[in-house]
């Protein structure tokens, strides 16, 4: 138990209690003492030492949740270039074929987004369609 420090004790208790089962084994069978099993069930320490190992480990966990972070935040960055970098790959070839081909282009997509209005007016059901040019306060 000597070779083992009270850190590692806390920390790596079945791998520390598997040496020292073995071990006791070993020797018990030089006086021809025969063990099944052998468990370690109480270890007791200092309030300030438990509480500083728990305060460690707590200190690892939350600098792996801040490199979790900064590696989300990086493939985020990744993302917007890579969608920034089509965007204006999109923006550059529109701009080409508006160029080669005139504003046809410009006129079907205005085309498109007037139908989608339209068609997103027409299931609205607070919108009413008044016909032009005729008084609506009538007898005011």
């Amino acid at each position: 138990v000597a070779q083992y420090n009270a850190e590692q004790l806390l920390t790596q208790r079945e791998q520390v209690s598997h040496v020292i089962r073995d071990g006791i084994i070993q020797r018990a069978k030089q006086f021809n003492i025969v063990m099944d099993d052998i468990s370690i069930t109480h270890l007791t320490y200092g309030k300030e030492f438990a509480r500083a190992i728990e305060e460690k480990q707590v200190a690892q966990q939350d600098a792996e949740r801040q490199k979790f972070l900064v590696e989300m935040a990086d493939q985020e960055r990744q993302a917007t270039i890579t969608r920034s970098e089509g965007e204006a790959e999109a923006a550059k070839l529109i701009s080409e074929a508006l160029a080669k081909h005139g504003k046809g282009l410009i006129d079907v997509r205005r085309i498109d987004a007037a139908k989608d209005i339209a068609e997103s007016l027409a299931k609205s059901p607070n919108v009413m369609y008044l016909p032009a040019g005729q008084q609506m306060l009538l007898n005011v």
